[in-house]
């Protein structure tokens, strides 16, 4: 009996997830149809002692995560995060924060920047809607939420007795509104009190030249076939900010969040939104057209690009940089798939989902005589929902709180027989059967432990890491801190990269990393230098991915490898480096250290440069391969490695592309 209703409150736990992971609302009524343009601004004044360094002004690297869920985010709580913006700061300094299930959580070195993304939709109110003496506590769909902000009720058991009919909650508080029983002011007072709180934590925490922080939320819609079309909104500043962020409660359609983003610009308050999660969108996130579904015109595409200057390539829930449908001659293109709509089991289209597509795309439209929308650089981020970045597969709890809080729930381990058994009967949509054993299926086991958002700025400041954004000097990374340096010129010295004061001569003498390259004389040539992370493992090899368009409008790529670890020349007819004999070890996930570059770097001529045609460049950097979560996961249990998961991962950083505009 005792082992019958575990397995019922296991399956309690996946009945519910599949409503929760990801935060889809493609079925909730619109609260507001009016889109709400001119909401008032609200200020903020805080004291900021100056103690910042000095300016560097070859820049610095900085990396950060600017995609961070606390307990105002309505699924966040749900999955038992108590732990507020404040406390999410305090983990990006370096200090530890408890798991949902009571574990500490801590980075092994601090952030240099970090912003809480709480939703937009419902900000604050399941965690108002907790405590049962609030107002919005006695309507009918907020009772399975009461005394969840217990912590003494937050292991995995009693949280899925609590969240049975979850799935529910959001549409039954839209139809409270929407019907009249509830007066909107309730809920819209819940989310302008936990807005401002956030505006007051980031302010709290923002420590000018030593740590960044950014006031900023998540605007949380889909597709009406359930394709993710989420955006991270991050502030400039936060002296004038909206009183109440714009969410999916004012629209679905992105475009009003973009006129909104625009009137408030044109009042002095600067922001951008990020697009994430590309993958999960079902082909919907890079379209060649508008949400009415007409082709994109000029006043669409100076919109998008003007909003949207950066896409987040990678995090826990997979990345979004290409997919082996796409990209069939890059090796490397299934790197961290998940290729599910977000918050469901049904799969998503590759076309229209994926960065590099949608560089090639831009061309495309270009070629049209329009403003390329997909002109944009690239960032990493997490995602997480406990408040903590999650970036170390050794140490990967995943984002869903108690619902991922080991490594059987995170579908590394097998249920045993008996345990696995019921399981499969009470709940077969969360299962699958692989060699005999019983896992978690869905999407949970392709999350990844990513990413990083990366800046090159002269200081750790909210203007310079935001001026770095804005002209897309920025890069990505799975998770090691790599610093990925990339350049464009012409008649580029071969030596640059080498010099002593070759940043400088690079800044002086070519563009760099998501900038725009017009023609000139000589030779064009690229400029590429990584630095592996020297916590994770050495660098294997360093490329340059190509994209352009021909005379017929055909796009096309190509993956070169420009330099390799010990030195060892490109194969020129394979453009490929030979394998460096890099190792792992499955059953400690020791690694072959000695083999593999600390650094790579090189001037690269692309032999096949045309000046008249128009192309991009970015580059990649990988390491050697290393554990998987999921490795160490099996290891730590003592079980054997699930055969359907890839055992070990290559991790890696993206810079912005430079495009060559002839």
């Amino acid at each position: 009996m005792k082992r019958l209703k575990l397995a019922r409150q296991l399956a309690l736990i996946f009945c519910v997830f599949f409503a929760l992971v990801g935060c889809s609302d493609a079925d909730l009524p619109d609260l507001n149809q009016r889109v709400i343009l001119n909401q008032p601004v609200f200020e903020t004044q805080h004291v900021v002692v100056e103690r910042r360094p000095a300016a560097n002004p070859q820049r610095s690297a900085f990396f950060g995560d600017l995609h961070v869920h606390t307990t105002y985010s309505f699924d966040a709580f749900s999955f038992g995060t108590l732990a507020t913006p404040y406390d999410a700061y305090r983990f990006a300094l370096g200090e530890p924060i408890k798991h949902p299930s009571g574990y500490d959580m801590q980075l092994r070195r601090p952030l240099d920047f970090y912003a809480v993304t709480d939703h937009g939709m419902f900000m604050g109110v399941a965690a108002e809607a907790a405590d049962t003496t609030s107002a919005i506590s006695a309507f009918p769909p907020t009772q399975v939420l009461h005394g969840l902000n217990d912590p003494d009720n937050m292991d995995r058991w009693s949280l899925a007795e609590r969240l049975q009919s979850f799935g529910g909650i959001s549409q039954g508080l839209s139809a409270e509104v929407v019907s009249g029983n509830m007066d909107p002011e309730i809920p819209l007072a819940i989310i302008r009190n936990a807005w401002a709180d956030t505006v007051k934590a980031a302010d709290r925490f923002n420590d000018p030249g030593r740590f960044t922080t950014f006031v900023a939320y998540e605007y949380t819609t889909s597709s009406a076939d359930r394709g993710n079309l989420h955006r991270n909104v991050i502030f400039r500043g936060s002296d004038r900010v909206p009183e109440i962020p714009f969410s999916r409660i004012h629209s679905r359609n992105p475009e009003d969040l973009w006129r909104w983003m625009d009137t408030l610009r044109e009042d002095g308050v600067e922001a951008m939104a990020i697009p994430h999660n590309s993958n999960g969108s079902n082909g919907e996130m890079f379209k060649v057209v508008d949400w009415a579904g007409d082709p994109i015109d000029e006043a669409y595409a100076v919109q998008r690009i003007r909003n949207e200057p950066l896409v987040e390539i990678t995090q826990i829930k997979g990345t979004s940089e290409t997919h082996p449908a796409l990209s069939t001659r890059d090796e490397w293109a299934d790197f961290e798939l998940m290729e599910f709509r977000v918050a469901t089991t049904l799969p998503s289209k590759p076309e229209g989902s994926y960065v590099r597509d949608a560089l090639r795309k831009g061309l495309a439209l270009e070629a049209q005589g329009l403003t390329n929308p997909y002109a944009f650089g690239v960032i990493g981020s997490s995602d997480t929902h406990t408040g903590a970045a999650q970036n170390d597969e050794s140490n990967f709890s995943s984002k869903l709180g108690v619902l991922s809080s080991d490594g059987q729930l995170r579908g590394a381990v097998p249920f045993g027989a008996l345990e696995g058994l019921l399981f499969n009967t009470l709940a077969p949509q969360a299962m699958i059967e692989v060699e005999g054993e019983l896992y978690v299926g869905g999407a949970q086991p392709s999350f990844g432990a990513a990413g990083l958002a990366a800046v090159w700025a002269e200081e750790n400041t909210r203007e310079s890491i935001y001026a770095a954004f804005r002209r897309k000097e920025t890069f990505a990374t799975s998770g090691p801190r790599i610093r990925l340096r990339f350049f464009a010129g012409y008649d580029l010295p071969a030596d640059l990269m080498d010099a002593e004061n070759g940043i400088t001569r690079a800044y002086e003498s070519a563009v760099t990393m998501g900038a725009d390259l017009r023609p000139g004389a000589g030779e064009l040539k690229l400029a590429l230098w990584a630095q592996a992370d020297a916590a994770s493992a050495p660098l294997q090899r360093l490329q340059v991915i190509k994209g352009w368009i021909d005379d017929a409008g055909e796009t096309h790529e190509a993956v070169i490898d420009v330099a390799c670890a010990g030195g060892v020349p490109v194969d020129e007819q394979t453009a490929r480096c030979p394998a460096n004999g890099a190792t792992v070890d499955l059953n400690t996930c020791g690694i072959s250290a000695r083999t593999g570059d600390a650094e790579l770097r090189v001037v690269w001529a692309d032999p096949d440069f045309d000046p008249d045609t128009r192309a991009f460049y970015y580059a990649r950097a990988l390491e050697n391969p290393t554990c998987r979560w999921n490795t160490w996961d099996a290891i730590r249990a003592g079980t054997p490695l699930r055969p359907d998961l890839a055992a070990t991962l290559q991790e890696r950083a993206w810079s912005s592309p430079i495009q060559y505009v002839p």
